[in-house]
């Protein structure tokens, strides 16, 4: 096996090649990272093609002996980077794929933006077989163009492909930082959008944490995975004939409740909740697919999320740093 891994740098790249490096299942495959800006070490089984996705040159270059290919490479509101990657590369990278001797499976990361995650309202869960109703926006644009596409080159070409669409992915003190109140707050939506500056720095200052309450006047219920949860099922789906041609979301069984979660933090660590409302949405990313088809069961539910997050002390030469907003 040669595996491809684009966006191999990002959280849940590196995160991957831990795992699949170190797993006796795979001891006998080699990994082909396609890097841009940034770089990994090579080792004896990693090796490194640098580029731009959009380059045929660099295409060809990865493609060649390439059994697998995991693709996670993605751009967020940039439109140009966007198309260039989600359209353009996208395009030459599955072609080139489909066009090898030697391919076997293509397997994408894909997101919950797809179908519009807490920003658009569902009365049903969201399942595989939902209808895509991304929110307004590039990214959430790019990711429905990618889903379309591999799917249309399995149709046309009999292409092996398997999408693994995942809501928010956490690690290490992620989220925590995206219940922060401080100028260390990761991701979205910016408090900024539903009270003054001024309480959100108070809120800082006092310890508080975000009750959110949804549209419909509860704690807003938004999907989430951890990192750990998500390489899993990236494991099981890669040479599994219950993954050909498929679509799998990845998500807790349980979406994160605001409302559980406050209480939680104010019961273990004295954090007072700062309730307010918002237009957003409790929706429900159904997993029961992945876990009945590929038996995958995620590890990490709500109160281990917390806990994860609030104790992960990160090591000197381990700052935090944010390549994406979310």
């Amino acid at each position: 096996m040669q595996l491809l891994v684009t966006g191999a740098t990002g959280k849940v790249g590196q995160a991957f090649l831990g795992r699949f490096l170190a797993d006796p299942k795979w001891a006998g495959a080699n990994v082909l990272a396609l890097c841009h800006n940034r770089a990994l070490p090579e080792t004896d089984r990693l090796k490194v093609v640098r580029g731009s996705i959009a380059d045929p040159e660099v295409i060809t270059a990865a493609v060649t002996g390439t059994t697998h290919v995991i693709h996670m490479a993605t751009v967020k509101e940039d439109p140009i980077q966007a198309m260039d990657v989600a359209v353009k590369g996208m395009f030459l990278l599955v072609d080139a794929f489909r066009r090898s001797a030697d391919a076997k499976q293509f397997v994408l990361i894909g997101g919950d933006c797809v179908v519009g995650h807490c920003v658009v309202k569902w009365e049903e869960p969201v399942t595989e077989l939902s209808p895509f109703r991304p929110y307004p926006g590039v990214y959430a644009l790019s990711k429905v163009l990618e889903e379309t596409m591999l799917t249309q080159f399995g149709t046309q070409y009999g292409l092996n492909w398997t999408t693994l669409r995942a809501p928010w992915i956490m690690e290490k003190d992620d989220f925590r930082c995206a219940l922060s109140f401080g100028d260390d707050q990761f991701g979205g939506p910016a408090w900024t959008d539903y009270m003054a500056d001024a309480d959100r720095r108070r809120y800082a200052a006092e310890n508080r944490t975000p009750l959110m309450i949804a549209a419909d006047g509860k704690p807003l219920k938004r999907n989430f995975v951890h990192v750990d949860d998500l390489v899993e099922a990236m494991l099981l789906s890669l040479d599994n004939p219950a993954a050909r041609q498929q679509l799998f979301n990845i998500a807790m069984t349980e979406p994160v409740d605001y409302g559980v979660i406050a209480e939680q933090l104010q019961r273990t660590r004295g954090m007072q909740p700062a309730e307010f409302h918002t237009n957003l949405h409790s929706n429900l990313l159904d997993n029961a697919k992945a876990r009945l088809q590929l038996g995958w069961t995620p590890k990490v539910d709500m109160a281990a999320l917390v806990d994860r997050a609030f104790d992960y002390v990160r090591a000197a030469d381990d700052p935090r740093k944010v390549w994406y907003v979310g």
